[in-house]
């Protein structure tokens, strides 16, 4: 491999050390350079130290071009002599979240399937430190808390899935520099995604019309932004902390999934707020909106001035949130 691979070889390495030697692990290989990039380095490390590898590959059937993309992953898989797995699935267009993240949820469900199926520990993603700023960015522009401006973890488990981003600090340049010498050796190339500069999707309209104004004016934006994250990610941590504590002070009950509201009521209303927050997480409960989290907040202070015997129902996805006897109850819907 040439040596413009160093540094994604050594983030990799460190990114899979805490791991057994044996344990497999999968790349998510779209077949774009980034991918690529991750692909080739993987699979650099991962045959040095004998470790299982695998790629795996989401036909999302989103675009007339898919067909020839999983050719194209095809091709680099046998390049570089690793197993490929593709998973098909539909994007539930009309689920209300939008295209991109109905692709990114339907994306992240086939993953974990696939990771359990081949019993894979780790799935590696390319994310890199241009992507980590634009997540911030984004994020700040649609409301985000310190949560939300944490951006993108190099180490996070989603719903059971653990997903590792080894190349968040590293600029996208030494990826491209990758690509660009494998295209160079093998003649493969990487496929060109539309959507990755098409303004109807947002990260697309980001890098069409505003990176170029940044990169202009203000040429450090992206290490300005991904040190942001990375504050943020520690005060998440601090937050986490104190919340963890709180939540404790709750008598919760990890079996009925609930904890008990006159306690909760003795918080400061900052903190109810991020107990409640955090206790949502660790159910795996996908985060309600500012405005649906303030309701249920309100429903909360409200019926414990009433009188916390009263019933109450809340109901958030495919999952609903009741008082009874002074306790705050997770369910599902009767």
């Amino acid at each position: 491999m040439p040596s413009q691979n160093q540094a994604l070889t050594q983030a990799l390495q460190s990114a899979l050390k805490d791991l057994p030697a044996s344990a497999p692990v999968a790349v998510a290989l779209s077949g774009g350079t980034d991918s690529a990039a991750m692909a080739i380095a993987a699979a650099r490390v991962c045959q040095t130290s004998g470790r299982p590898l695998y790629f795996f590959h989401i036909h999302h059937g989103l675009f007339v071009q898919a067909d020839a993309w999983l050719e194209q992953v095809g091709a680099l898989a046998e390049l570089l002599k690793t197993q490929l797995f593709v998973e098909y699935v539909e994007v539930a267009l009309d689920s209300g979240l939008g295209i991109e993240a109905a692709a990114r949820d339907s994306r992240y469900s086939a993953l974990r399937a696939m990771a359990a199926q081949h019993q894979v520990k780790a799935v590696l993603l390319a994310h890199h430190r241009q992507d980590q700023a634009e997540t911030v960015l984004l994020r700040l522009l649609r409301g985000a808390g310190v949560q939300g401006l944490a951006a993108m973890q190099a180490d996070t488990v989603r719903e059971g899935l653990r997903l590792l981003r080894p190349f968040l600090a590293i600029d996208r340049a030494e990826l491209l520099a990758c690509v660009a010498a494998w295209t160079q050796q093998t003649g493969w190339l990487p496929v060109q995604d539309p959507s990755n500069t098409d303004l109807q999707y947002a990260r697309g309209a980001f890098r069409a019309e505003l990176i170029p104004v940044l990169q202009a004016h203000w040429p450090a934006w992206q290490q300005t932004l991904t040190r942001h994250a990375r504050q943020a990610g520690e005060t998440v941590e601090i937050l986490d902390e104190v919340a963890a504590a709180d939540l404790a002070s709750l008598a919760p009950d990890p079996v009925n999934k609930s904890f008990s509201l006159k306690l909760w009521r003795e918080l400061s209303h900052p903190r109810q707020a991020l107990v409640l927050r955090f206790w949502l997480q660790q159910q795996g409960i996908a985060m309600p909106g500012d405005r649906r989290l303030a309701e249920l907040l309100r429903q909360l202070r409200q019926l414990h001035a009433l009188g916390h015997d009263r019933d109450l129902l809340w109901q958030h996805g495919q999952i609903e949130l009741r008082c009874r006897q002074g306790r705050v109850v997770l369910a599902a819907p009767q």
